[in-house]
């Protein structure tokens, strides 16, 4: 593994950088930042339970166990994607998926706004 990152042009004309930093292109969504999202909420929430519980685990069997209780810790930071933070936000996009559409104009603003599916006639 060389770590290098490698380019490509992305759909609205910026370079999108691609390596081991960035988790996606964000593609599903529109939007250019990582995607920490999972297929559904419950394998979601199924991550954050295994994430989080790993932690905790490693820090409470530290007295009982000893040292070697700590490799817990990087298994349940694995879960959670990186950070407690990398599991909220993949949270958001997994509940938001498909339901908010990111649309951007040729002079670069862009809106993001209710799929037309998910407007309800009459509010």
């Amino acid at each position: 593994m060389t770590g290098r990152t490698e380019t490509r042009e992305g759909r609205n004309g910026p370079a999108v950088h691609e390596g081991s930093a960035a988790r996606g292109s964000g593609a599903a969504d529109g939007g250019g930042g990582p995607d920490f999202a999972s297929a559904s909420l419950p394998r979601h929430l199924l991550r954050g339970l295994v994430g989080f519980g790993a932690v905790a685990g490693g820090l409470v069997l530290l007295p009982v166990v000893g040292i070697a209780s700590l490799l817990l810790v990087p298994a349940g930071l694995w879960a959670l994607r990186g950070c407690p933070m990398c599991w909220l936000i993949g949270l958001a996009q997994t509940i938001s998926r498909g339901r908010v559409q990111r649309a951007c104009r040729e002079d670069g603003v862009c809106s993001v706004s209710l799929r037309k599916s998910e407007v309800r006639s009459g509010s």
